[in-house]
């Protein structure tokens, strides 16, 4: 009850809307403090129909982080007082015209001393939408790159999971370390079937005293 209540608050705090007392569910659970956010932010952006643009918001500063270091020091330093990030935070909204959602995120998050969770709140909430879409995020680890032989082979025997109104995002990302085979994430399923995870298991074995 008192975790229903606690974000029942901070989708008030997110929403600009006062008919903000019920929850809109997301289409998927996302877990954890990031989970959390991303669907308080979900549902305050649903009711004042702004899924896309606060969207569109995240993912672009996510790209500023990760490209500017000056933006990344900002979101993540601890030594910024939180009054100074705030008043930073409100700023970049309105230079740059983020929603008021986004707008309402980061300065809550700045408030909380949270801002370094903002990347994974972005890609908690693209889980979210992509799931509002009906698209099954996946993500293929192997050795090495699919050929476009093997990706088609991989995307239609994946496609044995959807259902008929949904269609699959996959990304390929190559872990030398795995040394053959692959893993496999796809929606709330993971699978590994990397040749290391068996050396890993047969290793474990052996080393059992007999």
């Amino acid at each position: 009850m008192a975790a229903t209540g606690k974000l029942s608050l901070l989708t008030r705090q997110l929403s600009t809307s006062s008919a903000a007392a019920q929850l809109v569910k997301p289409p998927i659970q996302v877990f954890g403090l990031e989970g959390r956010y991303a669907c308080a932010l979900y549902s305050a952006a649903s009711k004042t129909k702004s899924l896309e643009a606060v969207e569109k918001d995240l993912k672009s500063l996510q790209s500023q982080m990760r490209a500017d270091p000056k933006v990344r020091d900002l979101l993540i330093n601890p030594t910024i007082k939180r009054n100074l990030k705030a008043a930073a935070m409100k700023d970049l909204a309105s230079k740059v015209k983020f929603n008021a959602a986004t707008g309402n995120l980061l300065g809550l998050l700045a408030e909380n001393g949270r801002l370094g969770r903002l990347d994974g709140i972005t890609n908690a909430f693209s889980l979210i939408m992509a799931a509002d879409r009906g698209e099954v995020v996946c993500e293929v680890k192997t050795a090495k790159p699919l050929d476009d032989s093997q990706r088609k082979q991989l995307e239609g025997a994946l496609k044995a999971f959807l259902k008929p109104n949904q269609t699959i995002q996959l990304t390929a990302k190559v872990d030398p370390s795995l040394i053959g085979g692959m893993i496999v994430s796809i929606g709330d399923k993971y699978v590994d079937m990397s040749v290391a995870s068996k050396i890993k298991k047969y290793t474990d074995i052996i080393a059992v005293p007999v």
